[in-house]
């Protein structure tokens, strides 16, 4: 266990934001986590609130528990490896393939595969999701970026708030809409009724900030293939807003359910194409690009000769 005491010599600042600049070890998700764990201390007093604002002369002192052990275990689950170097890893993931543990999900994870990858990769981002700067669903297939220091997972994750990372992706759509491209801009949150499906939802209800830009690539009789463009990274995001608009993704069981295209697909017909990330080292920018998967593939021939034949 570690106490680092400070005493404020700018006031005005929000505390969670105060201690990650103090901090710089400390992700500011971490910090934020401690403090509503009661692990930080305002003036002898226990202070739960991020939002506190700091005054000059204040004295602070911040707890930092022993590092949980990490109970995840190695797996050899085999790795489509787009980018990789000491500090960061860019994977193609396959359809099926659950990120991290959860409930239901405890190990045969992506973060399985990687520590066997990565034995000495520390346990930064949580201790369920080491390295993990972002998710993909369990059957969305494409490029997910790995940190492999503190350091890189500050930084790729500065980039994603910061909206520098670009994300693309390739989906298959019910429907075909009325113009070429397009944005949603509608908020995101959990379902007010099925807790496990998230829904537009407005932000005076707890809906999140999300943004998709999109354009037809391809007509496909009733079925378009898109290319989407994230601002935002809310979960279901791409699946949320496209069904929304009335144009579910092809496939997707959660929030397309009913609608078959008559091809055998393991889940949503969604794939995260390309990656684009300026390296949290040298500068440069790395653009990776997840080959496109047989499913998706073959899906696409199918629907292009329903189109010749009628």
């Amino acid at each position: 266990m570690t106490e680092i005491s400070l005493q404020v010599e700018e006031a005005g600042e929000r505390l969670d934001r105060y201690l990650t600049e103090q901090l710089t070890d400390l992700s500011r998700s971490r910090i934020q986590q401690l403090i509503e764990q009661g692990q930080v201390q305002l003036n002898s007093k226990v202070c739960t609130s991020k939002k506190t604002t700091v005054r000059l002369g204040d004295r602070i002192i911040v707890t930092i528990p022993p590092a949980e052990p990490l109970e995840l275990t190695a797996e050899d689950i085999p790795l489509d490896i787009l980018y990789e170097d000491d500090h960061i890893l860019i994977l193609n993931k396959t359809a099926g393939l659950v990120v991290h543990p959860a409930p239901g999900h405890p190990d045969g994870t992506l973060v399985n595969a990687i520590l066997a990858h990565c034995p000495h990769l520390p346990g930064i981002g949580g201790v369920r999701r080491p390295g993990i700067v972002h998710r993909l669903d369990k059957d969305t297939t494409g490029a997910i970026a790995i940190a492999k220091t503190e350091f890189a997972h500050q930084h790729l994750q500065a980039q994603l708030k910061a909206k520098t990372a670009q994300r693309e992706y390739l989906g298959v759509i019910h429907g075909v809409p009325k113009t070429e491209s397009g944005t949603v801009d509608l908020p995101i949150g959990r379902h007010p009724v099925d807790r496990k499906k998230m829904a537009v939802v407005s932000t005076e209800k707890g809906g999140r900030a999300a943004v998709t830009h999109w354009r037809i690539l391809e007509r496909l009789g009733n079925y378009t293939l898109m290319h989407f463009q994230l601002e935002t990274g809310r979960t279901h995001q791409i699946r949320v807003h496209s069904a929304h608009v009335g144009h579910p993704i092809v496939g997707d069981p959660v929030y397309s359910s009913g609608r078959s295209v008559g091809v055998n697909l393991p889940g949503q017909a969604l794939h995260a194409w390309r990656l684009r990330l300026q390296h949290p080292v040298s500068g440069e920018w790395i653009e990776a690009t997840a080959p496109i998967p047989q499913t998706l593939t073959t899906l696409l021939e199918v629907l292009r000769r329903r189109v010749v034949i009628f």
